[in-house]
Order: structure tokens, then C-alpha cells, then sequence
């Protein structure tokens, strides 16, 4: 009942518009602080999840222990890569919500930072950030109803038909069209 008042209410889609330009801002102002500052490194962080991960007390063993491999053979050796994905992911998930253009993907993928980097014990504003963002991301379509996603969603319908030639979501099988 909660879902349905959020994807469908106009009242709803006021306070969503409202909720998702202050979570758009945290994260476009993140994102933009690590673009325009003197050089971000998620080198430090990388090492310190890696060195002191998030602990069980009751068994003193890693929680996360997939996360932290993940950490340690794919995330450090690749930082430059993840010193790039961090800062223009931010901004990104940052504008989309803002604008409200692909609301419910700029919120998902905010979300997915926010998990990431709980996972890696980090706490700061994440749990803040996550229960909006899962407020935004269920909310759906209705919460970029004052945005581009008015505009924008109903075109990508129109262009996934014509892709998929109107069967459903299937796609078009080059041989058969």
C-alpha cells in the first residue's frame, strides 16, 4: 500500500521531488568535491577496509570476506580506475536525481555505493543516505514525475517498442524481422 501511494499518488511525487533533489545534492556535492579538489585517491581507504574489515565479535572473523577479496584483487591493483568510477559516479547519481532524469537508476546506483561502502565499514551519512535513497527508488517513475523523466520515459517506450517491435519486450530476432 506504502509501494502504490509512492508510485502513484501526485502528492507523493511532490514530496519525492523534493526528497530526491536534497539526496541529488549530497551526492552531486560528494562527487564534486573529489572532481574539482587536489587529486582524489581511494588508494588510503582501499587499504584500510582491506587491513581492518568489518569484524563479527562473536567469531572475530571478517563479515564481508568476499567484499574485502574483492578489495584486495580487484579494486586496489585497478585504483586508478576506481579513482575515476568514485568522484564521476557520485556526480552523476548526483544529476540524474536532481534533474530527475533515469530517477529510479540514478537512485539504484547511489543505493549501490551506498552499500559498497558500508560494506567496507564506512558509516558517515551512508545509512542516511540509503533509507532516502530506497524511498526515491520506490517511489519509481512517480519520483521523477516533476522532471525529465516525465519527458524522457515515455520516449524510451517508444524507442524500446520500435526496437523490440512492439512484442512485449522480446527483441526483434534479426533473421525473422
Amino acid at each position: 500500500m506504502v509501494v502504490k501511494f509512492l508510485r502513484e499518488n501526485v502528492w507523493a511525487a511532490a514530496a519525492l521531488t523534493l526528497l530526491r533533489i536534497y539526496l541529488g545534492w549530497q551526492w552531486l556535492d560528494a562527487g564534486w568535491h573529489k572532481l574539482a579538489g587536489e587529486g582524489f585517491s581511494a588508494s588510503g581507504f582501499l587499504t584500510k577496509a582491506i587491513e581492518s574489515p568489518v569484524m563479527d565479535k562473536a567469531t572475530n572473523s571478517a563479515v564481508y570476506p568476499t567484499y574485502t577479496g574483492f578489495l584486495e584483487h580487484f579494486a586496489l591493483p585497478n585504483v586508478k580506475l576506481i579513482n575515476f568510477l568514485i568522484p564521476v559516479g557520485e556526480f552523476l547519481v548526483g544529476v540524474g536525481l536532481i534533474v530527475g532524469g533515469l530517477t529510479a537508476a540514478a537512485a539504484f546506483f547511489g543505493l549501490l555505493m551506498n552499500f559498497l561502502f558500508l560494506f567496507a565499514g564506512t558509516v558517515s551519512t551512508n545509512p542516511w543516505l540509503t533509507l532516502l535513497g530506497i524511498i526515491v527508488f520506490l517511489g519509481g517513475a512517480n519520483a521523477g514525475k516533476f522532471g525529465l523523466d516525465y519527458y524522457l520515459l515515455p520516449w524510451i517506450r517508444v524507442g524500446w517498442k520500435k526496437l523490440t517491435g512492439g512484442r512485449g519486450g522480446k527483441p526483434v530476432d534479426a533473421g525473422t524481422a
